[in-house]
């Protein structure tokens, strides 16, 4: 049944999922005017469930319409700024589906034009008009629950999967909205994990903390990797507990808990459970008092509940989480450790008391024990690095690679797939010597080569170069190129790894024409204007 037209007139531009129930909300409230699609088979099917209603393919049509007032868009996400834009320019107030846009600058843009073009800009924070939403907001200001401790939400079902935005972007605006809206106020932290599985770099499950003054902790769980609907919303006071289930019946969605803790002479806490409390709740479709908000709004010209400023609480929100989401663990990919300050693989293993530099990246099935490795390092999958190791800055470390207590690795070295450190000069399985674990030195810039082995002990000089599968038993000297089994030099090699050819003393490098001489048995760097190589040695 279709009730007495009311004015003013909204086309609703997208008949998707979603936007078919806007299509039937606003039908029934009298106040549809056009259904706006490009797809002319969701059209077709609009028009077979609702043959009194007008349909159109035709956007700039319809904005130029003067018999519609206002613009309900229920596009994809990422046409959201660029169609409320449009909208806003034509005259028109807009209601928009969340999020506001999937960009920060943009919904702030939005917010401003809307306002210096004096029209109404909703965001459809549908939850915030739910009846039983309403009622424990009216529950919590009256102190009910007393003073608000902790509240969660978990959003989680199988299926609406998503390419353009993520989980986070698709299902947290509804409980940040609501979290702010109970707190009245703005996170001093905010925090977001996630992972994806079905898409790369699109996450199908995120996690997301915030943190309030007053120590208030609230966090947001959601996923459509999930496998049953789950929309529990959970307000802990220090009085009672409130626990809105939106997959409940009527009877049942809103309940307090009024549990308690009692200490008890030892000063223990001892939870005392009560019965959960059913709080009476007039139905109302959530949809449909969101239409008749933005209706209302348009009539009165008064700002909604869920308006333009609010709905940029939310984006800032949903701002920086996505910022931290982008470094946190996707398929195949790195993910800022809160731990440490470098990126790391989830399948890597870190130690307590592990530094790491800023920039340092550690790649799948490593493990770092209590060590330290500066900035901008790069370990490859299965690296090992043991208690005590100090690695320097912009170390490259392959796969394979065990680096073992009392080995030392300075600035700018090199080691390539395999290579072996030991710290033992005479292990027995059956002798605990790990007293007598003898010190290792590779300098500023040495490399060393696939398969060498690096016996306990030595020290490899500054820019030394040793070869594929040698075996190093005694000291190298800096710039020396070694090889073999046990290794022996072969000859000189500069700054950039490139073998000199030494005539009368005297080398050249071939790249930055560096020069060097030779005297006794060490390479010297010579000082001169032929030195002008100015990158990073």
């Amino acid at each position: 049944m279709v009730s007495a037209p009311l004015e003013p007139m909204v086309a609703v531009l997208g008949c998707g999922g979603w936007g078919i129930n806007h299509v039937r909300a606003w039908r029934a409230l009298g106040a549809l005017r056009v259904v706006v699609d490009p797809d002319q088979a969701r059209l077709e099917a609009v028009r077979r469930r609702f043959d009194d209603v007008e349909t159109s393919d035709d956007w700039d049509s319809v904005l130029r319409r003067t018999d519609i007032q206002g613009v309900v868009l229920a596009t994809p996400a990422a046409t959201h700024a660029r169609l409320a834009d449009r909208a806003l320019a034509a005259g028109k107030d807009v209601l928009v589906e969340k999020p506001l846009s999937l960009d920060l600058a943009d919904g702030e843009r939005l917010v401003e034009m809307a306002d210096r073009l004096g029209r109404i800009l909703m965001v459809g924070h549908v939850l915030e008009y739910h009846p039983a939403v309403l009622r424990m907001r009216e529950l919590i200001e009256a102190g009910e629950l007393g003073c608000i401790r902790y509240i969660y939400s978990n959003r989680l079902n199988f299926g609406r999967l998503r390419t353009e935005e993520n989980a986070l972007w698709s299902f947290a605006p509804h409980d940040i909205a609501l979290i702010l809206r109970i707190l009245e106020s703005d996170p001093i932290d905010v925090f977001c994990r996630g992972a994806s599985f079905l898409s790369a770099e699109v996450a199908d499950v995120t996690l997301m903390g915030m943190s309030f003054l007053g120590n208030v902790q609230a966090h947001i769980f959601v996923s459509w990797l999930h496998p049953f609907k789950e929309q529990r919303f959970v307000v802990v006071g220090d009085r009672q507990m409130a626990v809105l289930d939106d997959t409940a019946e009527w009877s049942e969605k809103l309940v307090l808990y009024p549990h308690e803790v009692h200490w008890s002479a030892g000063r223990v806490p001892v939870a005392r459970r009560a019965e959960g409390v059913p709080i009476g709740i007039q139905p109302a479709e959530p949809l449909e008092q969101e239409c008749r908000a933005f209706i209302d709004s348009m009539r009165t010209r008064q700002s909604p509940l869920t308006d333009g400023p609010s709905a940029l609480r939310v984006l800032r929100i949903l701002d920086r989480g996505d910022r931290q989401l982008r470094l946190t663990p996707h398929r195949g990919s790195l993910g800022l450790d809160p731990r440490t300050s470098g990126q790391v693989h989830p399948s890597t293993v870190i130690e307590a008391g592990a530094k790491i530099g800023p920039g340092t990246k550690i790649w799948h099935f490593s493990h770092v024990m209590s060590s330290s490795i500066g900035e901008n390092c790069t370990l490859g999958q299965n690296v090992y690095v043991g208690t005590g190791v100090r690695i320097g800055d912009r170390v490259r470390i392959q796969n394979n690679v065990s680096v073992y207590e009392g080995v030392e690795l300075e600035d700018g070295v090199f080691c390539g797939p395999s290579v072996v450190f030991t710290n033992v000069a005479n292990p027995r399985a059956d002798i605990d010597r790990k007293s007598e674990f003898l010190s290792t030195l590779v300098r500023r810039g040495a490399t060393l080569g696939a398969n060498a082995t690096i016996v306990c002990g030595v020290t490899i000089g500054e820019y030394a170069f040793v070869a594929a599968g040698a075996v190093v038993t005694r000291d190298v000297p800096p710039h020396a190129l070694v090889a073999g089994v046990p290794a022996r030099q072969m000859g000189w090699v500069s700054h950039r790894g490139v073998t000199l050819e030494v005539i009368e003393g005297l080398a050249i490098c071939p790249e930055s024409g560096r020069r060097y001489r030779v005297i006794g048995d060490a390479l010297i760097e010579e000082v001169s204007a032929a030195s002008s190589d100015s990158s990073p040695p």
